[in-house]
């Protein structure tokens, strides 16, 4: 099997990756700069499928020591490339910092694979490149109108790499998946979602709150033309996301593209507000929430969610997971997580 080099591969959605494709006989090397994800992660990995992936502390910003890095394993035959900034409302706040981060991290990548002689990259792209749409559910060709720096910085790679895959004449396949919203962790319980600064998206938060980490719970917006006012997201389970990586990457490396550069919507094709989101919580978890309605929050789009007819055609993937699913493995991580975070500080 293969070697696969995953940049921010300690991270959430990368971790899972990393799991996923050591299951099914892949060679992991990860790199990560530890800034947002925990070394322990590597632990984790290994107490579930018994081998610890090689992992390398790196910064995508630091080109020299990227670019001896995949000099020294001229063995990579792919790159799942995850490393980024990633809250819209801190891009918000300081949008120069996640163009410099995003956006120099991946032209850093891409200069140190052409240089170092390596192809086939799966991007980590988002639905934020959509924004505001006017016509669900979405599809790759929905035209792509940012609302966050966040969201700019995918659409802006995004075009980069199509850039780059047009101008190498199919010598540099690229695939971006535009995933939607993921939750949820590993059915084991011991692989999930941490970050080390405060919780922002919906699932972690709904968690902390349950455990009395959190005071208050805050739905933003309740006055959406929804279901019932508040958003709507397309929620993907993140084992269900880490096996769209592994579809992505065998496409690559068995030259199956139908073009240079492939796009792919990734989600359950359904959408589901935040309230019932919270009403799945409170029913696998029988935790009644309180929670306080507040003004919306800059950046926010009403409610997205994707068509999935491209992605399940061509590489053969579909969603599995359901939301009960999701919320109930993300309440087990938590719970996990939580009494080790307790052990560790007495």
């Amino acid at each position: 099997m293969a070697t696969i080099l995953i940049t921010g591969g300690l991270g959430y959605i990368g971790s899972h990756t990393a799991l996923a494709l050591q299951q099914v006989g892949y060679t992991v090397l990860i790199l990560d700069n530890l800034a947002n994800a925990e070394l322990e992660t590597l632990n984790r990995i290994k107490r579930i499928t018994g081998k610890k992936p090689s992992f390398a502390k790196i910064d995508m910003q630091d080109y020299k020591g990227l670019s001896l890095y995949l000099k020294q394993h001229p063995e990579i035959e792919a790159v799942i490339h995850f490393a980024a900034h990633k809250s819209v409302g801190e891009s918000v706040a300081n949008p120069l910092a996640y163009y410099q981060n995003n956006l120099g991290s991946l032209l850093n990548l891409l200069r140190a694979m052409e240089e170092n002689g390596l192809k086939n990259l799966v991007f980590s792209s988002s639905c934020s490149v959509y924004g505001e749409v006017h016509s669900l559910p979405v599809v790759e060709q929905t035209p792509t109108q940012a609302m966050s720096p966040y969201g700019n910085t995918k659409k802006v790679s995004e075009e980069i790499l199509q850039d780059v895959a047009k101008a190498r004449h199919g010598s540099f396949p690229i695939i971006a998946l535009r995933y939607f919203n993921p939750v949820g962790a590993h059915e084991s319980g011991f692989l999930g979602e941490t970050s080390k600064t405060p919780a922002n998206n919906l699932v972690p938060v709904l968690m902390q709150k349950a455990l009395g980490i959190r005071a208050e719970l805050h739905v933003f917006g309740h006055d959406y033309d929804t279901i019932d006012g508040t958003c709507v997201r397309d929620y993907i389970h993140v084992e269900d996301l880490a096996q769209a990586h592994i579809a992505a990457t065998q496409r690559l490396l068995e030259n199956k593209q139908t073009q240079n550069y492939e796009v792919f919507n990734v989600g359950a094709g359904k959408g589901y507000s935040v309230m019932q989101v919270i009403e799945s919580f409170e029913r696998v978890s029988g935790i009644k929430l309180s929670y306080t309605l507040s003004p919306r929050r800059e950046g926010d789009v009403s409610a997205v969610y994707a068509d999935v007819q491209l992605v399940e055609k061509e590489l053969n993937w579909k969603a599995t997971k359901t939301l009960d699913e999701m919320t109930l493995s993300a309440w087990h991580w938590e719970q996990y997580y939580q009494s080790k975070q307790v052990v560790n500080n007495e």
